[in-house]
């Protein structure tokens, strides 16, 4: 057995210590947030992380309502994934699938009224997980430093996930004409 008493390297070609430890702190970061706000999500409400995910994306589209193959590449699943998701938020009656008159081979992804329920209820404790386990472990300006720094990380990424800005609020007729199977 080899033993180092020098610096830290890093397992990988090309990398310093220090460059690996940023990285691979970032990808476990990732890991220990996702399964503690998936866990979170399940005791508080039976909805796994990424079935929030879809229903947050949904929520915050004009008619609540996406196309399958741009949910699938938002939240990040095959469109097999998503499709075993979509199914599971529907059979709870959270999601229903309306066809697309523009492409008969599409869908659309569209809350219905409880899924929209059960979102704004979930936000309220994903808000609050993420603030338990990861903003108040932060300074104020280490969010900031992160934030700057995530944006120059995607910046002309066209497949970052853009979060939709003022979406507006879901109106008595978009509801009628939903429940008509008009997805417009």
């Amino acid at each position: 057995m080899r033993e180092t008493c020098g610096p830290t390297r890093s397992p990988l070609d090309g990398l310093s210590g220090e460059e690996f430890a940023v990285w691979s702190g970032f990808l476990q970061t990732h890991a220990v947030l996702a399964r503690d706000l998936d866990a979170d999500l399940r005791a508080a409400h039976g909805l796994l992380l990424t079935d929030f995910e879809i229903l947050l994306w949904l929520a915050n589209r004009p008619c609540e309502r996406m196309r399958m193959a741009a949910l699938a590449d938002t939240v990040l699943l095959s469109p097999s994934g998503l499709s075993r998701a979509v199914e599971r938020l529907e059979t709870r009656g959270l999601v229903q699938r309306v066809p697309c008159p523009e492409d008969r081979r599409g869908s659309y992804a569209a809350l219905t009224d409880s899924g929209i329920d059960l979102v704004q209820s979930a936000s309220r404790t994903h808000a609050a997980s993420i603030r338990r386990c990861f903003l108040d472990r932060l300074s104020r300006g280490e969010q900031q430093t992160l934030a700057g720094a995530w944006e120059r990380l995607l910046a002309g990424n066209e497949s970052a996930c853009v979060w939709p800005g003022n979406v507006p609020a879901r109106t008595h007729e978009t509801a009628i004409s939903m429940e008509e199977g008009d997805p417009s």
